[in-house]
């Protein structure tokens, strides 16, 4: 389709400054909860309350949310405390009932953004209406899945489009509740570089400690704003407990941020480019010379009828080379990803040369 052309998502008095903060509870819970922690990220600062009126759980029987009487909570934080408000929505309904009550911007969940089928409902309710809306990456890691849902949303009409980097889902929990996969958002940000992007550190990380260090990667990376899960008494909270920070904590993390505007490219900047460049030029040259390799080996197995894979020998690269780039600072994890990539070209190479 054509370039999209974005409009602002900022609400009036929200000023354009890294990081535009949208902050609240996982859940709306009780209208004293919802008052109380409104009141105390309005007394630090924050100007965009959110909570979540309806949640989407993994399993039944979870908290999945107050219902639409907690948006008459909401339009009292609006009313008396002159925040704006925030909610999920993941059906037509609930976009009726959050324009009913006036809440000021709403965002699309990762179990939503992930299903075309809701995203074209959603985009279909939300036809005529002026209400700037942020798009969750999909629970999986699809680059054009996430894209496809922004592009409903613009072909439905709305321009105050912009997007929340959530994490992804993985079996791997050792750290990170959702994998953060960085160069996912970075790809999309290089695709639409006038996209306002937020950063959600709080479903990404899943443990609170997590947020200040996650929060300050995606400010290094230039994202617009975060949202972040604040709840006056959070170990108390009915659903995600362990991610939500006090206001007192949230503004702590925040004013410990570290914000980098630096725009111009230096002279000592432009020299090192220079000398990435000839190094990946390098590094192609040495990559081409090792898939030439690679061919001739192919040769040789289809010559003497070896089967193209030798399980031992791929074993035995893996573990050495990335013990060799351990020693010299690269990530194992890293080096295995390249590993991987490259030994998958080569057997590409080595069956086009065995089935000639």
């Amino acid at each position: 389709m054509e370039t999209m052309q974005f409009e602002s998502i900022l609400l009036p008095g929200i000023e354009a400054k890294r990081p535009i903060v949208i902050a609240g509870p996982c859940s709306a819970e009780t209208e004293e909860q919802v008052m109380t922690t409104a009141k105390q990220l309005k007394d630090r600062g924050v100007k965009i309350f959110r909570a979540g009126i309806w949640k989407p759980r993994t399993r039944p029987g979870a908290f999945e949310g107050i219902g639409t009487v907690g948006l008459t909570w909401l339009k009292r934080v609006k009313n008396e405390l002159g925040m704006y408000t925030a909610t999920e929505v993941a059906t037509a309904k609930h976009v009726s009932e959050a324009i009913k009550y006036g809440v000021d911007l709403l965002w699309i969940g990762a179990r939503t953004s992930v299903n075309p089928f809701a995203m074209q409902e959603i985009a279909d309710a939300l036809a005529g209406t002026d209400m700037p809306i942020l798009i969750k990456n999909p629970v999986n890691p699809d680059l054009e899945l996430w894209i496809g849902g922004i592009e409903r949303l613009y072909n439905a009409g709305i321009r105050k489009l912009g997007v929340i980097h959530r994490g992804f889902s993985s079996g791997d929990k050792k750290i990170y509740r959702n994998l953060p996969q960085w160069h996912i958002p970075i790809e999309l940000r290089r695709r639409y570089p006038n996209l306002p992007m937020f950063c959600d550190p709080s479903h990404i990380g899943g443990k609170r400690e997590l947020i200040a260090s996650i929060s300050q990667q995606a400010m290094d990376l230039n994202f617009d704003g975060l949202m972040i899960e604040s709840h006056c008494d959070p170990d108390c909270a009915w659903s995600d407990k362990d991610q939500q920070v006090t206001p007192d904590i949230l503004d702590y993390i925040l004013n410990l941020l570290v914000i980098r505007e630096g725009k111009q490219t230096t002279e000592s900047l432009s020299e090192l480019r220079k000398q990435i460049d000839e190094l990946d030029d390098g590094l192609l040259e040495i990559l081409a010379k090792r898939m030439r390799v690679s061919r001739e080996i192919g040769t040789y197995k289809k010559e003497h009828n070896m089967q193209i894979l030798q399980t031992a020998r791929y074993s035995e690269i893996l573990e050495g080379r990335i013990n060799q780039a351990v020693k010299f600072g690269i990530d194992a994890d890293c080096m295995q990803k390249i590993l991987e990539a490259i030994h998958e070209e080569s057997v590409r190479q080595q069956m086009a040369i065995m089935n000639e």
